[in-house]
């Protein structure tokens, strides 16, 4: 199971980074949310899933880790915030320089002959 999930977060990780790296802003954008995603699960991934067990210490049996839980959870809100405001940011630069390649030069493809 450690194999699987290994390598399903390292093929979203390769994708999220592929996108980033592409020249518009629409990919870019969208490989910085399946990144963070990919964070997400592996910060859950780390913390095990326990059932039935509680969150609280001072006992001898095992408990629970509700600290991943939280990081994941606050790593949801802040990753929404920063893709609404990058959307925005991708959205006033397609505006301003009329493209929407990330640093607002249109290549043109070269002519094959």
């Amino acid at each position: 199971m450690e194999f699987l999930l290994a390598t399903g977060l390292g093929w979203v990780t390769a994708c999220g980074i592929y996108l980033m790296l592409r020249g518009r802003t629409f990919p870019m954008v969208l490989g910085l949310t399946v990144l963070s995603y990919a964070v997400n699960v592996f910060i859950f991934a780390t913390g095990r899933l326990w059932v039935g067990l509680p969150p609280i210490l001072g006992q001898d049996r095992p408990v629970a880790d509700p600290l991943p839980q939280a990081l994941v959870l606050t790593a949801i809100v802040i990753g929404f915030a920063t893709t609404g405001l990058i959307l925005e940011m991708a959205l006033r630069s397609r505006h301003e320089s009329g493209t929407d390649h990330v640093d607002g030069i249109e290549r043109q493809p070269e002519a094959r002959g």
